[in-house]
């Protein structure tokens, strides 16, 4: 394995700074533990944490943290597998269970807040792999990223598939006493049988709806990305109806639809595991994704469409003027774009 590369694009890693590389050897650790079985970390110490996404990546945010790179939650689809082939690893089962840590995250961040060229800008995390898999309950890493820029009053986002979070809620509280703090929960479908299949190493979708009732309920602003809609499996009229009436439920400020994705790295992966479990559909895929990694813009509106009226009926309120929240701010802005398909557009009613 290559010494990880730092200081690139966090969210696809495409582009990889030369020389850049972290601090100090990476150290090697495995556990005997049944929740990490079979899996390898590697904790290093990196010598830049805020990441800069460069303008071309057209996301919603402009700097990110990722402390860790690699994924326990196993989704077939995760767009950040290719990233793992930058560090001289698989972005199919290494991508699951050899992961990186950046054990200095938390001080480094603190040293990098306080430089004068730091101007407060929102910071986004979530974005590429999910700071709260399972890793965390070991490293502990998100309570001093959290209280760190809660210090200095610095706004941020979290975006997770993972319950974790909710140990860290009295943190999340107080930081958004003092800053603009959004965060919102990772589910795509609420079917069991498939949630077992498609996300394997993630808590249950109906569990992650509960998380997002706690923090709203506690005053932190949390909304759903209903992600990926997988074609042929949950995109009937029924599945859409059923996930977004348990998104409603949960009590979402807002659902945001987006249907599945395939860059390289998990286009392979997932029509591995496709072909494997629902050979019926390859042809569709085929079809789909043969000429890019979305899927087409009329095939996506039309999914954007039905999830528009079921969250009307459903009650599932658009931000409010009292919402301050950046990330909120940029999703809105980011929506307005014309230029791609419409992958990250803020759905709400009205």
């Amino acid at each position: 394995m290559l010494l990880p590369p730092d200081g690139g694009n966090p969210d696809d890693d495409a582009n990889v700074a030369d020389g850049a590389l972290f601090a100090r050897p990476a150290v090697v650790r495995t556990f005997d533990s049944p929740s990490f079985a079979g899996m390898t970390f590697y904790e290093v110490h990196a010598k830049s944490i805020l990441n800069r996404v460069p303008a071309v990546s057209r996301v919603p945010f402009e700097w990110t943290i990722n402390p860790y790179r690699g994924c326990s939650h196993a989704c077939r689809y995760c767009f950040a597998r290719n990233t793992h082939t930058y560090l001289d690893l698989g972005a199919g089962l290494d991508f699951d269970t050899k992961v990186v840590v950046k054990v200095n995250a938390p001080d480094l961040l603190r040293r990098e807040l306080a430089r004068k060229s730091w101007q407060g800008q929102p910071v986004a995390m979530g974005t590429n792999v999910d700071c709260y898999q399972r890793a965390e309950g070991r490293y502990r890493l998100m309570p001093g990223i959290i209280s760190a820029l809660t210090e200095h009053a610095n706004p941020f986002s979290i975006l997770t598939k993972g319950s974790l979070i909710l140990r860290d809620l009295e943190l999340l509280v107080a930081a958004s006493r003092v800053t603009d703090v959004s965060t919102a929960v990772s589910v795509g479908f609420v079917d069991q049988a498939l949630w077992r299949e498609a996300e394997p190493g993630t808590p249950n979708p109906l569990k992650r709806l509960e998380v997002c009732h706690r923090l709203n309920e506690s005053g932190v602003r949390c909304g759903v990305l209903m992600a990926p809609i997988l074609p042929g499996l949950t995109d009937s009229p029924d599945q859409l109806a059923a996930t977004v009436e348990a998104i409603a439920a949960a009590g979402a400020v807002y659902v945001t639809p987006i249907v599945l994705h395939l860059r390289p790295g998990a286009r392979e992966w997932f029509m591995s595991w496709l072909s494997a479990t629902h050979p019926a559909l390859i042809s569709m895929y085929q079809q789909l994704y043969g000429r890019s990694s979305y899927a087409p813009k009329a095939y996506q509106d039309d999914l954007c469409s039905q999830v528009r009226e079921l969250a009307t009926a459903a009650g599932i309120g658009r931000p409010t003027s009292a919402d301050r929240t950046p990330s909120h701010r940029q999703r809105q802005q980011f929506a307005q774009s014309p230029a791609e398909p419409e992958q990250l557009t803020l759905l709400a009613p009205g």
